[in-house]
């Protein structure tokens, strides 16, 4: 079985690419499902709204709130699965 470390490594990889292919699909889906990138988008509105960056900044923490986010609900998907096989 995996470690734990393995299993974050995994997860945060899952993360980074769930955000990113909804960052990619915004355009070609009319923004169809923004709601799946709330908490990104949560944030970069904050930041931007406090600091005032550029617009690049904002997607850029976007899509890492998004990634944690995701990547945090594969590493408990992938912790369950682990403790299931043992058991």
């Amino acid at each position: 079985m995996p470690s734990v470390k393995t299993n974050l490594i995994i997860a945060l990889v899952i993360g980074a690419l769930v955000s990113g292919v909804l960052l990619a699909i915004e355009p070609l889906t009319d923004f169809a499902y923004l709601s799946l990138e709330w908490p990104g988008i949560t944030v970069a509105y904050f930041f931007w709204g406090a600091i005032g960056g550029p617009t690049f900044v904002g997607i850029a923490i976007s899509w890492l709130v998004n990634a944690l986010a995701y990547g945090f609900g594969a590493f408990a998907i992938l912790s369950a699965v682990k403790v299931l096989r043992e058991a």
